[in-house]
């Protein structure tokens, strides 16, 4: 970080009660009130360099004492007193945390080259433009210390010039970073490591959000920076400011989760869905989903979540179900898990699904996609249905969502359901029937099926059904061995030899050669074997 020196004499300020004066030999004859504060220093050493109070003491008689109220100048009493100590010739020291509210100070109080050669505003632009503007954390440091005085800052150009010093450094090739800057991703060294791409990031999530929107529009404007380095930037500072909701289990008391800071958070949240980057995969899936967490944890605007819930369902595929674990907010909810945020991503994906896919095959995009998200809801549905307080409509509100087409097989099913009758042993008849109207039997595999048999907390119906599949398959297999026709095994026997063995013959070419056996067979009087 730059400083800069002013002045060679020792610091002679007091303070005595409510009253800032300095040590001299020479009675003060002006009195500057600056909000409690009462400043009693001498005409000839600040009127020199301060056109405002030498307009103000030029109808004033020069025996007497003159009182000035100065209680709206920029930086308050602290930014005043740097000036008055430069006026004495006091040792000031400024750096980027000083200087906004010491500029701003010398400017209202006139300390411009037409009163003064040399005067202070002169040496303050040269620091700016020489130091801060030159430096990447000074920028910085100085434009978080420009929120206290936004309109000061603003008409002064200091925002303006800072915002474009951070964006020119941001844009410069990591190869030619030579600033030091933070990063403290684990693993990264920096001695070792060449300066990764989104070096910036950290630094600039230290700012005000308006501010840090600011830079981030300007980035985008130039289009040299590709869409996910701009969702990192969104991603760190989400990160720094906004709360973790998968923490907190329940809303925190107006006592600790005051209204203020609830719409700052908001504010925050609301401004960085705004500014994700249109493009798919700009941010990960799993931001997006923490995000509309949080924007339900804070009462975010229906805009904001429903952004958030398609921009997520576009992305669903690429979720994992630990992406999908959070807690549900709600004071109504007894149970754990947020099952209505889930239910929501998987509905805006199922409309666009159904919208958008052709007729489905085997082989299509749609397909492939539809069956990954079965397997997803299936996965997430075994790790939420643990949770004891877990109603059986929030279970089938998102396992029963699925269309047919989006299970190859009802393994993964079976096993959600088995873990929540487990956990839920005091389960009604009629809640277990719900639970398993929709497994279908045929779509268990060999395994699944002897499981299911001897499964006790079934329902008997299911257990019936299954038995009754069971049967019926091997009536078909002993006819079909009887009558010399080889079985095709189940998709899921067949898919695991293909494997070690050698591809047989489909099931067409099978029926085939037993029909032209048969028929030869017929045409030698042999009538007596059916298929």
């Amino acid at each position: 970080m730059k400083f800069m020196k002013l002045g060679t004499r020792p610091d002679t300020f007091y303070t005595e009660e409510a009253t800032r004066s300095v040590i001299s030999d020479i009675p003060n004859d002006l009195v500057l009130q600056i909000s409690n504060i009462n400043y009693h220093l001498h005409q000839f050493s600040l009127l020199p360099k301060c056109g405002l109070l030498r307009k103000l003491c030029v109808d004033s008689d020069d025996s007497s004492t003159v009182t000035i109220e100065l209680h709206d100048i920029p930086g308050g009493e602290d930014a005043f007193e740097l000036c008055a100590k430069y006026c004495y010739g006091i040792i000031i020291n400024l750096s980027a945390h000083n200087f906004v509210s010491a500029y701003c100070a010398a400017k209202f109080l006139r300390m411009t080259e037409a009163v003064e050669k040399g005067n202070l505003v002169l040496k303050l632009e040269a620091f700016f433009n020489s130091c801060i503007l030159v430096g990447w954390k000074d920028s910085i440091i100085t434009l978080q210390t420009a929120v206290k005085l936004t309109e000061w800052s603003e008409n002064l150009g200091i925002i303006r010039r800072c915002v474009d010093s951070i964006v020119g450094k941001i844009l410069t090739p990591p190869a030619k970073v030579t600033w030091s800057y933070t990063y403290t991703r684990i693993g990264f060294n920096k001695e070792q490591q060449m300066v990764p791409k989104d070096w910036w990031t950290e630094d600039i999530s230290d700012l005000d959000i308006d501010l840090f929107r600011c830079i981030i529009i300007a980035i985008q404007s130039t289009h040299m920076l590709p869409p996910q380095l701009i969702g990192e930037a969104l991603h760190v500072y989400a990160c720094r400011w906004l709360p973790d909701t998968t923490k907190i289990t329940r809303p925190e008391s107006s006592g600790s989760q005051t209204d203020e800071v609830t719409d700052k958070h908001r504010k925050v949240l609301e401004i960085i869905v705004n500014t994700i980057p249109s493009d798919k995969g700009s941010v990960s899936v799993g931001f997006l989903l923490r995000l509309l967490s949080i924007a339900n944890y804070l009462g975010a605007s229906t805009v904001t979540k429903t952004e958030l819930t398609r921009r997520a369902s576009l992305q669903l595929e690429e979720a994992t179900v630990s992406d999908l674990l959070f807690p549900s907010h709600s004071s109504s909810n007894q149970h754990y898990y947020d099952i209505e945020l889930v239910a929501a991503v998987l509905e805006s994906f199922l409309l666009l699904w159904r919208r958008t896919s052709p007729a489905p095959t085997e082989s299509t995009q749609f397909m492939r996609s539809i069956r990954k998200i079965g397997k997803l809801i299936d996965y997430y549905v075994q790790a939420v249905a643990r949770d004891v307080n877990l109603p059986v409509s929030k279970v089938l509100s998102v396992a029963e969502a699925l269309p047919d087409s989006a299970r190859k097989d009802h393994d993964d099913l079976y096993r959600a359901i088995n873990i929540y009758l487990k956990k839920h042993p005091d389960l009604s008849k009629g809640d277990k029937k719900r639970l398993c109207r929709n497994l279908d039997c045929q779509k268990l595999s060999p395994e699944v099926r002897s499981h299911a048999v001897k499964n006790e907390r079934l329902p008997l119906r299911t257990v019936v059904q299954v038995l009754f599949f069971e049967q019926e398959k091997g009536s078909y297999e002993q006819t079909t061995r009887s009558a010399g026709i080889p079985t095709t095994p189940a998709p899921s026997e067949s898919s695991a030899r293909d494997d070690q063995k050698m591809k047989r013959p489909d099931k067409k070419t099978q029926l085939e050669e037993g029909k032209k056996k048969g028929g030869e067979r017929r045409n030698r009087g042999d009538r007596g074997e059916r298929i």
